[in-house]
């Protein structure tokens, strides 16, 4: 691989999703504001931007259960980067900020430029559109075919399809491809749109020293392409319905544990492959990013199930995974992998040798560190150099909710451990206080939420796990940030050795 190897020396950078930057449409896109955000890091001396995993969501907006796991979310698509391209006409773009109904109109949006391109594309633009199409043949055939049946039978997921296409009959699919060509036909523009934008995104970015950071949900939505067409893959009955679903048994997070829902693997049919699926989907991710967290990776080692008729993760048990083997194939195609271990929760010996095995980067969370427990290995003086730091993720509170909402005697230890009077730090400042004391930390890599260096408090969350309503759909905008937020970030970066120059 021609990958940078992001572990190379110290680096700092942002957790911040794109659905999360400014926009005056539904939620924010990777236009002009996504390259404002690279822009801002620069500025701040922060060379990676971390984000959450890029596929197009249900209606729930998670996301972690995505319907295709190659597949990019069309709504980050940026509305006036297709109407400089000729795509749209700057009046539609401005009537789809003045109306209500924000989301409709972006779909109809992205529907009418679709059209355009199909009907007045021509040159480099059909080139590039016809290559992307033959290179991605494998798995966009399938989504285009999957959404345009999806709209066609009102959402609903695919077992409750008509038998023939359920179970893909070779004549339904060929009489459904003839019937919504042009519905796929806009479908996969779409998705060569978001391609384009995405790898313009990510060109500006590296050309300026920043490398991006994806994140890949090691299970997959139930109702999604991949299932649907995809089917000996996973652990289902003969009416494609899961025998059993994934989740975890009770931990931080949850005191009944999760149900997650997503079906589990067949894993002797991947193996018996050689692992084709996983190699494909590692390989797409690494092209779209420069580095990729893996979540859920104690599931490579052994993973929760639960039998799907129990309402409760909690009645789950562990099953054996052979991620051995496949971290074997992979560290065989790619040598060293630029890939992130989210070694967070119910972690055994097992777990830390497979992550150990690869060479791996770990985890350390600085909101479960502050226990009086010296040998806790979130506390900054038992963190090692090959593992990435935060103040907390995307399924914590931010750290100044977190804080608020902390024990009297957790925070007499979080000032005792840090050696200042945190009753003297005001609110706005005790964020700042956990960022030094990440940037600080010999983790090579280190990771802050945007939430903790604009000090907001938990009004400003991104996802309460656990929950299924009010998650994504946090939003920040410019105006939060001080004057100084840049300069003072780019201090502390260079102050501890993370500043590249």
């Amino acid at each position: 691989m021609n990958h940078i190897d992001p572990f190379e020396r110290r680096r700092s950078g942002v957790l911040l999703h794109p659905s999360s930057l400014p926009s005056q449409g539904y939620c924010g896109d990777i236009g002009l504001e996504a390259r404002n955000f690279v822009d801002f890091l620069v500025a701040a001396g922060q060379s990676v931007w971390q984000m959450l995993p890029l596929g197009p969501t249900h209606d729930n907006r998670s996301p972690y259960q995505c319907l295709s796991i190659y597949a990019g979310n069309p709504l980050l698509i940026s509305l006036e980067q297709l109407q400089s391209e000729g795509w749209l006409l700057e009046q539609d773009v401005v009537s789809a900020r003045s109306v209500s109904n924000l989301l409709t109109t972006k779909l109809e949006m992205l529907q009418r430029a679709s059209r355009s391109f199909i009907e007045g594309s021509h040159g480099h633009d059909r080139v590039a559109y016809d290559a992307f199409c033959t290179d991605q043949q494998d798995w966009l055939d399938d989504y285009v075919l999957y959404q345009a049946l999806r709209e066609e039978n009102a959402h609903a997921e695919w077992s409750q399809w008509a038998q023939p296409l359920r179970d893909s009959y070779p004549e339904a699919l060929a009489d459904a491809r003839k019937r919504l060509h042009d519905v796929m036909d806009e479908q996969r523009v779409e998705q060569f749109f978001f391609y384009r934008q995405w790898m313009a995104l990510k060109s500006y970015a590296n050309q300026r020293g920043v490398l991006l950071f994806g994140d890949m949900p090691i299970f997959v939505a139930y109702d999604s392409a991949d299932v649907w067409r995809g089917r000996k893959y996973f652990d289902l009955d003969e009416q494609g319905s899961p025998r059993v679903v994934a989740g975890v048994p009770p931990d931080y997070f949850s005191e009944t544990g999760q149900r997650w829902g997503n079906p589990h693997y067949c894993w002797s049919k991947i193996e018996s492959e050689d692992f084709l699926w996983w190699r494909h989907r590692i390989s797409w991710q690494l092209d779209l990013f420069d580095l990729v967290r893996i979540d859920h990776f104690r599931g490579f080692e052994s993973c929760w199930e639960i039998p799907v008729e129990h309402e409760h993760a909690i009645e789950g048990r562990w099953v054996d995974v052979p991620g051995d083997r496949l971290f074997a194939a992979l560290h065989q195609q790619y040598g060293k992998l630029p890939l992130v271990a989210e070694d967070l929760g119910i972690i055994t010996p097992e777990v830390e040798a497979l992550r150990d095995k690869y060479e791996l980067p770990g985890m350390k969370i600085l909101q479960f560190a502050f226990d009086s427990n010296v040998s806790n290995p979130y506390l900054p003086h038992n963190h090692n150099a090959n593992s990435v730091v935060y103040t907390g993720t995307h399924d914590n509170d931010t750290t100044l909710g977190w804080y608020q909402n902390l024990p009297e005697e957790s925070k007499s230890y979080l000032k005792e451990y840090l050696g200042v009077n945190v009753q003297a730090i005001s609110d706005s400042e005790i964020a700042w206080t956990l960022a030094r004391c990440a940037l600080a930390s010999v983790a090579s890599l280190a990771i802050l939420p945007m939430q903790d260096i604009l000090s907001l408090d938990s009004e400003h969350r991104m996802n309460i796990p656990g929950t299924a309503d009010g998650n994504w759909t946090w939003r920040f905008n410019w105006s939060q940030l001080a004057d100084d937020t840049a300069a003072r970030l780019n201090g502390l970066t260079r102050q501890y050795g993370r500043l590249l120059e």
